[in-house]
């Protein structure tokens, strides 16, 4: 059976920011295609079975650059929708909730459409997604990878782990990084983390 690779989309202008970034369809800076062309070599050197990717633009560009083919759009791999909190800050959120920490708090409510997820709504999508990851790895040879983004693979990495949702606030994940999910024993564990090229 193969690895989970996780693949953070490479910098944008509000990752770079710190802004909480959830459905607002950001592209890539200029960085943020160099950083997705600097991790192709780290993924290609795997046999790639299955990549799921997630709809968004920065992921979707992310995977081209890193010369992905044939992927699986699946919204399951949306970022956590953070609700009134996108585009903000943790600075921001914090002036008037000192003691906010997404992991363990969640997000305030925001519109109709964007209500925003708790850490164990994110946990459940993080369950179903590692369901059909599990279904690739077992009907196909090779890896697997997921092109998603920071908050919502870190919550993944956590659930595959059997940590609660928010575990994955253990993971620090930097954008145009990879991280590699294997097994020891028949056990999961992360084999590589936060990796990026060496310069």
């Amino acid at each position: 059976m193969g690895d989970v690779l996780l693949v953070r989309h490479g910098e944008t202008e509000w990752a770079l920011t710190g802004r909480h970034t959830s459905w607002t369809d950001v592209t890539l800076t200029g960085r943020g295609r160099e950083q997705a062309r600097a991790v192709a070599p780290l993924v290609r050197s795997h046999h790639i079975g299955t990549a799921f990717v997630s709809p968004m633009r920065r992921a979707r560009e992310t995977a081209e650059l890193v010369g992905l083919d044939g992927v699986r759009l699946d919204a399951d791999l949306c970022e956590w929708d953070y609700g009134g909190y996108e585009g903000l800050t943790t600075v921001e959120i914090q002036r008037t909730r000192p003691d906010w920490f997404l992991f363990r708090d969640g997000v305030a409510e925001g519109p109709a459409e964007h209500p925003g997820e708790s850490p164990e709504q994110v946990g459940e999508r993080a369950d179903r997604m590692l369901a059909k990851v599990d279904a690739a790895l077992a009907n196909t040879e090779g890896s697997v990878v997921l092109v998603a983004h920071g908050h919502f693979l870190r919550v993944l990495t956590a659930r595959r782990l059997g940590l609660p949702p928010s575990g994955g606030a253990l993971f620090l994940l930097g954008t145009g990084t990879v991280g590699r999910l294997s097994t020891e024993h028949g056990r999961p564990v992360v084999a590589s983390w936060n990796v990026r090229p060496s310069s």
